[in-house]
Formats: structure tokens, sequence, C-alpha cells
């Protein structure tokens, strides 16, 4: 098989999965609770080796103390790992969110910027991140290549024995449409909870995409 002719049929399986998970998953968006952007830069740092639940309780508590961009840029950043600790990594976690604030703060006044370059810069943000907001906030392009994504598009086909976040992104922006990709990567999340489960065996039995999965049954 030429290599033309298997990207071609990985773009026509990628149609496929992305329709059949959009009627499985229609409301399906991103898990981490926020009402504005900054939030979700916070949430995202915290979510790292951490469940979305927990960090969507623990920030209840880390926004009662600092509200806004500027009481939590100003909080010492000890007050920030006392609150954070729970989400594991507490230092480390509070310190990117701690400078991150900072330069919120400091150069786009309290915005998140809408720029995928200036939001690698940010500290703690990496593609991932940076794609769930770019997607999420500014209704953006975005391939967000969580653990799911990638355990995900390997199992069904759409990319070959690729585990690099960033080469699994590359490799699906060739093969998912522009506009389909944030949402995708949310239906993969969900799929990837409650279906193709990483800790136990596929249920490919109450698979969706059975059908069209390379992997499916195996």
């Amino acid at each position: 098989m030429t290599e033309e002719k298997s990207q071609l049929q990985k773009k026509e399986l990628a149609l496929k999965l992305i329709e059949r998970l959009k009627k499985a998953y229609p409301d399906a968006g991103c898990t981490l609770d926020y009402d504005d952007a900054w939030k979700l830069l916070v949430s995202v740092r915290l979510a790292a080796q951490c469940t979305d639940a927990r960090v969507n309780v623990v920030v209840e508590t880390l926004y009662e103390k600092f509200p806004d961009v500027e009481a939590l840029s100003s909080a010492e950043t000890e007050e920030i790992e006392e609150i954070v600790r729970p989400c594991g990594l507490g230092r480390s976690k509070a310190r990117d969110i701690s400078a991150c604030m900072k330069i919120l703060r400091d150069q786009y006044q309290g915005k998140v910027p809408a720029d995928f370059d200036a939001l690698l810069k940010l500290p703690g943000v990496g593609r991932k991140s940076a794609n769930l907001i770019m997607g999420d906030v500014f209704g953006k392009p975005a391939i967000v290549t969580d653990t799911h994504c990638i355990r995900l598009v390997n199992r069904m086909g759409l990319v070959d024995g690729i585990k690099d976040p960033k080469k699994v992104e590359m490799a699906l922006w060739k093969l998912i449409p522009p506009k389909e990709g944030s949402d995708f990567c949310h239906r993969l999340v969900y799929h990837g909870r409650d279906v193709c489960t990483a800790r136990t065996s596929p249920h490919c039995e109450n698979c969706c995409v059975s059908d069209l999965c390379a992997k499916a049954g195996v």
C-alpha cells in the first residue's frame, strides 16, 4: 500500500469516526469547570497527573480565596500550594500558577492571550494545554493530545504506534478537519473513560465504532 493511499484511507476513517462519536457524545465538552479563560489556564495546570473531578473540587477553594487574576498573582506561592496540594505536585504547580498569573497581570492586562505561541511561553503551559485553551476559549482549530486521545487514535488506526504527544498531534492535523478537532478530542476523552478504557480491556461490545476500529476485540 502506498503512503498516499494509506493517508487517504485514514482521512476517510477519521471522518467516519467523527460522525459516529458525534452521535454517541453530542454534548461532549471540556470536563474542567471554568467560567473565565484564566481559570481554565489554572485548572489545566492542576490536571497534570490528577483527575478533572478532583481539580474541579480543589479550585472552588482556590477561587473563593483568590477570585481574580490580580488576587492570585499577588498570593504567596505557599498559600497557593497549601490549597492545590490534593492535586499532587503542589509545589511546582503552585509556582507555575503564580508565575503565570503575574505574566497575565503585567503583560496582558489580566487576560489570557489568544495566540498559541504566546500561550506556550507561559509557565507550565505545553502544547496540550495551549490547544485546549485555543479550542475551548477562543473557538480556534485545536488538537488536544491527552492520554485518551493518544491511546484511542492508535487503537482505531489513525496513527500507527506513535506515542509522542506532539507527533500524534501533527499526524492528526493532517487527518481531522480543523473545525472538528477540538470536539473530536473531547469525545475521545468520554469514549476513553466509558468504553475504550486504559486499565481494563476495552468494552468493544459496547463500542459505537467497533466495526471501524483497527484493534476491536484485541
